[in-house]
């Protein structure tokens, strides 16, 4: 079974470019220069390099003993939490930002909703001294404060978007809408797998690292389960990676159910939705029978997404993931659970993915990798009200 794109940008029948005239000529750029860019011997030493000396990579994979003694079974923690700016976002944008320069970009533009994807773009024009405006969700906005000011303090300009929820779709419309009146000079930065392609491919390679890395600090060792969040998908697909091809190591990815799959209050995209155009590329939506999108609900800023990457929707079409998914109470719980047991407080996002534990029959000998995607700094407003 094939999991790579194909040369029209599809995995299986997901994928592709669904993109007006005026984004072609940015798309075409992309897509015929993206692969060279990124494998050119100076390219990918500059990416080590910052990888290494400026994120902090590789991140730990930290044996769970007390989380592992409560549920009887062999927990590892893929520590993307320790990564610079807190979250596995920084891995794609520095990866983007380093094909923006090659491409002559003078100007980046990029959408959020948890804020760590906004976070990590505004780092890296910091770094590299390009101007940056991010585009949020009003509702994000003020749910995601201290992201909101780390991002003002490393330069960026971040902007509000009032229309529909104010959240995470909505911010991406609003990215979509600057880029095709700005073609020349910008480049967006796509935080997830998803969008026209080559993002999701794109931002995959980029992720790719992280199972990358599972798979050299196993020592030889393979994982039963390698598990994660997903919302876009960026964080799972780059612990994915890797293990696509080994059908012995079974995936899972973890939807925020929100309130739960019965209720009109969720963002379980491969639970309750149907194939559709979403942000320029064929993927697997929550819409209405008109093909209109229902707004999703998520307690966790940066699930709150009616799609989901192209790629994940092909592999739960080709039955090599499981997507199964948490509610805002389970991931709750998850959340202060791993604060207590092993002094590590998870992103609400990651809290979704450590919520299956109770609900999963694991054995004694597995050994589950769960990517601990971000930490939880920008949530604790939403723990403690629920202390």
């Amino acid at each position: 079974m094939k999991y790579e794109v194909d040369e029209l940008g599809f995995y299986g029948e997901f994928g592709g470019a669904f993109i007006p005239e005026l984004l072609h000529p940015n798309i075409e750029e992309l897509s015929t220069r993206y692969l060279s860019i990124i494998y050119d011997e100076a390219f990918q030493k500059e990416f080590h390099y910052l990888l290494k000396q400026y994120v902090g990579r590789p991140t730990p994979l930290y044996f769970a003993k007390r989380l592992s003694e409560k549920y009887q079974t062999q927990i590892y923690l893929k520590r993307e939490d320790l990564c610079h700016t807190g979250a596995h976002k920084v891995n794609n944008t520095i990866g983007q930002i380093l094909v923006a320069k090659k491409l002559g970009k003078k100007r980046i533009i990029a959408e959020t909703g948890a804020g760590q994807h906004g976070v990590a773009t505004a780092t890296v024009c910091a770094l590299m001294g390009i101007e940056c405006i991010v585009y949020m969700g009003a509702k994000d906005v003020e749910r995601q404060a201290p992201n909101v000011a780390r991002m003002k303090m490393l330069g960026a300009e971040v902007r509000p978007e009032y229309s529909s929820s104010q959240s995470l779709k909505d911010a991406t419309n609003a990215a979509m809408r600057d880029w095709i009146n700005n073609p020349e000079d910008t480049h967006y930065i796509i935080g997830s797998v998803v969008g026209p392609h080559p993002f999701p491919d794109m931002v995959a390679r980029f992720q790719s690292v992280i199972s990358e890395e599972i798979i050299a600090q196993l020592e030889g060792e393979k994982p039963n389960y390698v598990i994660a969040c997903i919302g876009g998908g960026s964080n799972a697909i780059g612990a994915f990676y890797h293990y696509m091809q080994d059908v012995e190591v079974q995936l899972i990815g973890v939807e925020a159910a929100g309130k739960g799959v019965d209720t009109k209050e969720t963002a379980a995209t491969l639970a309750l939705g149907s194939p559709g155009v979403l942000h320029a590329s064929r993927t697997v939506m929550i819409q209405d029978k008109d093909g209109q999108v229902i707004e999703p609900h998520s307690i966790s800023a940066g699930l709150d997404y009616p799609g989901i990457g192209p790629i994940h929707a092909h592999l739960k079409e080709t039955q090599r993931a499981t997507y199964l998914h948490a509610t805002d109470e389970e991931a709750l719980q998850a959340g202060f659970e791993l604060s207590k047991l092993e002094g590590i407080i998870p992103a609400l996002e990651t809290a979704h993915a450590l919520a299956i534990l109770p609900k999963q029959p694991f054995q004694p000998d597995d050994i589950i990798v769960f990517n601990l995607s971000g930490r939880g700094d920008k949530d604790l407003e939403s723990y403690m009200k629920h202390l």
